[in-house]
């Protein structure tokens, strides 16, 4: 059974075309007009082994702000169809990701609960065209609109690149195995019966 969804959205400061596949090969295809956090999506496509296909006009003239967050509303989404019942889904997963100097530590339960801690300290404003404090406004918008309780922290680290990157690459390490299939587990991994 194929755990895919695509969307299209379209706001006055946005436009999105995006599918996501969520067992899929790591491959990335697109462009958000934000050209660090297209590498930091591809970052996290290729670790997760997720296939994601995206195209953004957004007014970026003005800042990157509604182009990242609306791009974490649509994928938050995206993952919550592509999960469907959730039958079988493992639920929690934990990465901790090194890259060079910096530690990632990511906590995820795909709960219905939407809940967000994100502790990291960046020391620069930007890290190519990106706003740094816009990593935690992504990730926050992916969470609130999957249903997942996400639990995000660099451990340590010193250069923002790498910090950032450890982040994405240890989300998409975390969610892939948080949403693998168990045949061992019989329908929805809950004492309640619903997720």
């Amino acid at each position: 059974m194929s755990r895919f969804s695509q969307m299209v959205r379209n706001t006055n400061e946005t436009k999105i075309d995006l599918s996501f596949e969520l067992d899929g090969k790591g491959v990335f295809k697109g462009f958000t007009g934000v050209r660090f956090f297209d590498h930091m999506l591809e970052l996290f496509t290729k670790h997760g082994q997720f296939d994601l296909s995206i195209q953004c006009q957004g007014d970026i003239d003005v800042d990157a702000h509604h182009s990242v967050e609306d791009i974490g509303i649509c994928l938050g989404l995206m993952i919550k169809e592509a999960l469907g019942d959730k039958q079988g889904v493992v639920r929690y997963a934990t990465a901790f990701t090194p890259m060079d100097e910096a530690l990632s530590r990511i906590c995820i339960d795909i709960s219905n609960r939407s809940f967000l801690v994100f502790d990291a300290t960046f020391t620069n404003d930007r890290v190519g065209d990106l706003p740094t404090e816009l990593i935690e406004e992504f990730f926050r918008a992916v969470a609130f609109n999957a249903g997942l309780t996400l639990h995000l922290a660099v451990e340590y680290g010193k250069n923002n690149h790498h910090m950032i990157e450890a982040l994405f690459k240890g989300f998409g390490r975390a969610l892939r195995d948080a949403t693998r299939i168990d045949a061992s587990i019989d329908g929805v991994f809950s004492t309640k019966g619903q997720l």
